[in-house]
């Protein structure tokens, strides 16, 4: 119970700290900005889903939704 408790709230942080900066991306204008963020962020979703943290579907839509987002910042 201990692991389990402890476990619950490492994946609480790591699920709101991905979430957030998925939030902070889709709020860039800046295309170079918004570049050299994506990486981070998408490993940040590739650790989740490794985890079973996030089903890895979700993490391939959450993704796929953002590399869209940002190439239109581009373009």
């Amino acid at each position: 119970m201990r692991q389990e408790a402890k476990r619950r709230v490492q994946n609480r942080y790591y699920k709101k700290t991905a979430r957030t900066a998925i939030q902070k991306l889709r709020e860039m204008e800046n295309p170079e900005e918004a570049k050299s963020f994506l990486p981070k962020v998408l490993s940040m979703i590739d650790k989740l889903s490794k985890n079973n943290t996030w089903h890895g579907n979700k993490a391939s839509n959450l993704k796929s939704s953002l590399m869209i987002h940002v190439n239109k910042l581009t373009a």
